[in-house]
C-alpha cells in the first residue's frame, strides 16, 4: 500500500536545494541515514543530503573542494551519513511539528502522528525520493 502524507517544506519551497542557507528542500534520491528520537521537532529521520549528484554540482560550481566531494561520494557508496557541514548545506530531516505550511529551513515536516508512523516503520537505509 502506498501512503501519502501532507508535508511542509522549506521557506523557499519551489527550487531544488543548492547551498547552505537557501532554505530550499533538496530533490532527488536519498536514503534514511539516521534516526533521532530526541529531536527538537518531535521525531526525525535524517536523509542522505548531499547526495553524489549534489557533490558533483558542488565541485563543478566551486562550492566544495575535491576532498569534500570525495568524502560525500564515499559516504553515499557506503550508505553512511554524508558530511553535513559544507557549503552545500546539510542536516536535512523528515521531522514532526506540523505540515500546515512551508516553514522549515529545508527539511520535510510532517504531522506528529505521521512521523511517528514512519519512524516506527522504516530502518536506516530506507530509500527516500523527494520530487518537485
Amino acid at each position: 500500500m502506498v501512503r501519502t502524507y501532507k508535508v511542509g517544506l522549506g521557506l523557499n519551497p519551489v527550487p531544488d536545494k543548492e547551498r547552505q542557507g537557501d532554505r530550499a528542500t533538496p530533490e532527488g534520491e536519498f536514503y534514511v541515514s539516521t534516526k533521532n528520537n530526541k529531536s527538537a521537532f518531535y521525531l526525525s529521520l535524517g536523509i542522505s543530503y548531499p547526495n553524489a549528484e549534489d557533490a558533483e554540482r558542488g565541485l563543478r560550481d566551486g562550492l566544495v573542494s575535491r576532498a569534500q566531494h570525495d568524502a560525500i561520494v564515499k559516504a553515499i557508496k557506503g550508505k553512511a551519513p554524508p558530511p553535513q557541514h559544507t557549503a552545500l548545506g546539510g542536516d536535512i530531516y523528515i521531522h514532526g511539528n506540523g505540515a500546515s505550511s512551508d516553514w522549515t529551513w529545508g527539511c520535510v515536516a510532517l504531522e506528529n502522528e505521521d512521523i511517528r508512523e514512519l519512524f516506527d516503520a522504516v530502518p536506516v537505509g530506507t530509500p527516500v525520493t523527494i520530487k518537485p
